[in-house]
């Protein structure tokens, strides 16, 4: 598992490496818990006020959440929108990255991007298909 100081910046604190794993983590929480627009937001204070050298991975996290987000107030083609932004991003990795295995995440947002496109509205989605993050 990468150590967190590995994804740090030379130049930030302990302190600063610290918060930032603090937001992450608070963001998987959320995820974890269902609460999808948190997890965005806990993601995007990360992404926005810290400098990251997984920068892009980040904001795909964000993308896929806020993917989830529109999926539950019936906007389907922001959904679908936000997915493939997600998919592009999180092609650029491989392996493990912040503990999530990149390869199996995006299969099955892969997955869930085609079952989008089968669908004709969201009340249709099956919520089952959400990945586990970690």
């Amino acid at each position: 598992m990468e150590n967190i100081f590995s994804l740090v910046n030379p130049l930030q604190s302990v302190n600063e490496a610290n918060q930032m794993e603090a937001l992450f983590q608070k963001g998987l929480h959320a995820y974890k818990n269902k609460d999808y627009f948190l997890a965005h937001d806990h993601w995007e204070e990360l992404w926005s006020d810290y400098y990251l050298e997984d920068r892009l991975f980040v904001q795909a996290l964000i993308q896929m959440a806020v993917s989830f987000v529109h999926l539950e107030n019936g906007n389907l083609k922001g959904a679908q929108s936000l997915m493939n932004k997600s998919l592009t991003k999180l092609k650029e990795y491989g392996g493990i990255q912040r503990g999530i295995r990149t390869d199996i995440l995006v299969k099955k947002l892969e997955a869930i991007r085609e079952h989008y496109n089968l669908i004709d509205n969201s009340g249709k989605f099956n919520w089952d298909m959400i990945p586990a993050l970690i």
